[in-house]
Formats: structure tokens, C-alpha cells, sequence
């Protein structure tokens, strides 16, 4: 049990090619472009979904920061996917690594930070410094702050990739809890099965709002630099 533990965090590889792109690149088959007239219930669900989203992110911004609402939404509904795929058995989760995680945070939060220096560079200066610092503490405070600053990206990925591992790892854990007392006490692993039933549906609900909190932090760090 334990050497197959991170067995499906690790790279899948084909014929000695890794096709981690492909799965990447999987999710976008499941929100086709409509071409009909009238869109069947699969499709207007999925519209509904995105206009709730959309709405929801972009309701406290100024018209430069609706100009990000098509990236954030696409963000939004790749990252959601993903996670929801990671959910097939024998599949793989790319949101699961820290790389690929780090590969997104970094260039949103260095746009965000660019607009806000380019746009309001004396409000962003003034970010690294409390009104009513004591003289004294500038220095300190002004490094604690720019620290803070250049954390945000690495908090954005450590934050998703510890929740879909740790959710992972727990339905493997439990899961082969389920398997091992099956031999052992027919009782004690019904109450197991349904106990890793209500954490599959918990995972469920952790892959989307993970994706939501991800997509709403960079939303946050937008509004604060427009």
C-alpha cells in the first residue's frame, strides 16, 4: 500500500514520451464551441455556469480590470476540470504538481503587480508602507511587506496543490483501508465504504471551490492594481 501511495501523482509516460500535454489539453474537449441555434441542456448549463462565475468575479471591478474577465473565466474552468478529472480512477492530476501550479501563480500575479505599478505606481509604493509607520520601522516594515508581496504567488500554488494532494491521498488511504477489512470485519468496512463515499463527494466539491478560491485570489490581487 504504501509503495503505490504517490503512484498517481507521478508523470504519466507513454512509449517513453510523457503526456502530461495531452491531459492538459483534455478538459477544453468538454466545453465544445455551440454551432446550432438552440443549444441543447448540456451546453446552456454550461453557459449558465460561466455567466454565474463571471459575474461573480468581476462585480467589485473598474472597467480595466473587466478587461481580464475572459482570461479569469478560462482560468476558472480550466483549473475546475482539471481537478475534476484528477477525479477519474486511473487517471492523472495536473493541478497536483507544484510546477504546474507555480507555472500559472507566477505570470497572473506578475501582471497584476505590472498593471499596478504602471497605472497607479504611487498607490503600489505606498502598499509597502503603513500610514504611521514609526520612523524607526520603516526599513523592517518595508521589507516584511515586500516579502509579503513576492509570497503571493507561492501561496497561490502551495494552497492548491496541498489540497488536491492531501484530498488524494486520503481516498487512496481510506480506500485501501476498505479493502484490507474486508477480509477482516464485514461491518467495519461498510462503515469505511461510506465513509470514503461522503469523502468522494467532499473531493468534489474541494476540486471546485479550490478552482473558484484560486481564480477569485487573483481576481483580488487585480482589483488591488486597478
Amino acid at each position: 500500500m504504501n509503495e503505490n501511495l504517490f503512484a498517481s501523482f507521478m508523470v504519466p509516460i507513454t512509449l517513453g514520451i510523457p503526456i502530461t500535454t495531452l491531459i492538459i489539453m483534455f478538459p477544453t474537449m468538454l466545453f465544445p464551441t455551440p454551432n446550432r441555434l438552440i443549444n441543447n441542456r448540456m451546453t446552456t448549463i454550461q453557459q449558465w455556469l460561466t455567466k454565474l462565475t463571471s459575474k461573480q468575479l468581476m462585480v467589485t471591478h473598474n472597467p480595466k480590470g473587466q478587461t481580464w474577465s475572459l482570461m479569469l473565466i478560462s482560468l476558472f474552468l480550466f483549473i475546475a476540470s482539471t481537478n475534476l478529472l484528477g477525479m477519474l480512477p486511473h487517471s492523472f492530476t495536473p493541478t497536483a504538481q507544484l510546477s504546474m501550479n507555480l507555472g500559472m501563480a507566477i505570470p497572473l500575479w506578475a501582471g497584476t503587480v505590472f498593471i499596478g505599478f504602471r497605472n497607479k505606481t504611487k498607490m503600489s509604493l505606498a502598499h509597502l508602507l503603513p500610514l504611521g509607520t514609526p520612523t524607526f520601522l520603516i526599513p523592517m516594515l518595508v521589507m516584511i511587506e515586500t516579502i509579503s508581496l513576492f509570497i503571493q504567488p507561492l501561496a497561490l500554488a502551495v494552497r492548491l496543490t496541498a489540497n488536491i494532494t492531501a484530498g488524494h491521498l486520503l481516498l487512496h488511504l481510506i480506500g485501501s483501508a476498505t479493502l484490507a477489512l474486508m477480509s477482516i470485519n464485514l461491518f467495519t468496512a461498510l462503515i469505511t465504504f461510506i465513509i470514503l463515499t461522503l469523502l468522494v463527494i467532499l473531493e468534489f466539491a474541494v476540486a471546485l471551490i479550490q478552482a473558484y478560491v484560486f481564480t477569485l485570489l487573483v481576481s483580488l490581487y487585480l482589483q488591488d492594481n486597478t
